[in-house]
């Protein structure tokens, strides 16, 4: 039997594939599993404010990791997991990095797929930023200076928060642009993209009118088609007029490079603080 091209000369398996972080990387489940062990370490500490909450339903929840700073920066975090599965604590680890280099860290949950259409997580993660800057001054942050970042799913979530009239940045870690491969995979099955959603919600699709910076960071030992997303996405920005740079460490994969935001010496801590201190 014939098996059917069902996007850019892939079959359905290849396709499937092509999107499955996990299996490219044997050994991201230990990954994880280290990623919690210090986020509890993180969370534990005096300048931990968690759980703060920003909707309804159980996952409307912030955790915040202050710096010493006041009136410092603000980064926001957004975590990926294809919109279906992990949850804020697994990433407080990230905040170590920001936090170091002087910019408070938000890193925000969401309802996960089929609990909630990627319209809806759209729509929290917005009114997740909305509560942040109303609150910047209980949370001794710049609200002017609100940044936001994600990593997967997450760094398309950030891209979608490009629209939201209180964000100054966008960092997105292998991000996803383009949702139309997405809605022919395994992970529409939770998902169930609309063909709207596909339209409107696809940030290569849907550029942000805010002439806002982006960085865009994909491990070069990532899937081919992840890499593919940020170049194409990459060219779509510059040819708006808007201001991106795109950086593709050769010797980094899907999971190893959130350590380059977790580190205080890491190339995305770095960048991330250049970033905030251009929009001042």
């Amino acid at each position: 039997m014939v098996s059917l091209e069902v996007y850019r000369g892939m079959n359905k398996a290849t396709l499937d594939a092509a999107y499955n972080n996990s299996a490219a990387v044997t050994e991201s489940a230990s990954m994880i599993a280290d990623w919690e062990r210090r986020g509890k370490i993180v969370r534990s500490q005096p300048n931990a404010r968690l759980d703060i909450e920003y909707g309804p339903r159980p996952r409307n929840r912030i955790d915040y990791f202050a710096t010493q700073r006041k009136h410092s920066p603000l980064f926001v975090f957004i975590h990926g997991g294809y919109w279906q599965r992990n949850s804020k604590e697994t990433f407080s680890f990230i905040s170590e990095g920001p936090v170091a280099h002087g910019m408070n860290v938000a890193v925000i949950g969401y309802t996960l797929a089929p609990d909630a259409s990627l319209t809806e997580i759209v729509a929290e993660t917005h009114a997740a930023l909305d509560l942040l800057y109303a609150r910047a001054t209980e949370l001794e942050f710049d609200p002017t200076s609100i940044h936001v970042g994600g990593w997967s799913a997450g760094g398309h979530l950030a891209a979608i928060a490009a629209h939201h009239p209180h964000v100054k940045g966008v960092l997105s870690i292998s991000g996803i642009f383009d949702l139309e491969p997405i809605e022919k995979t395994y992970i529409n099955e939770k998902v169930q993209l609309s063909q709207n959603e596909i339209k409107t919600l696809s940030p290569i699709k849907n550029i942000s009118p805010n002439e806002i910076p982006y960085l865009l960071f994909v491990g070069g030992s990532e899937l081919s088609e992840l890499r593919r997303q940020s170049e194409i996405f990459s060219s779509a920005l510059k040819q708006a007029g808007i201001r991106a740079s795109l950086i593709i460490p050769d010797d980094l994969n899907h999971f190893t490079i959130l350590e380059e935001i977790a580190r205080p010496n890491g190339t995305l801590s770095v960048e991330l603080e250049r970033m905030a201190l251009s929009q001042k």
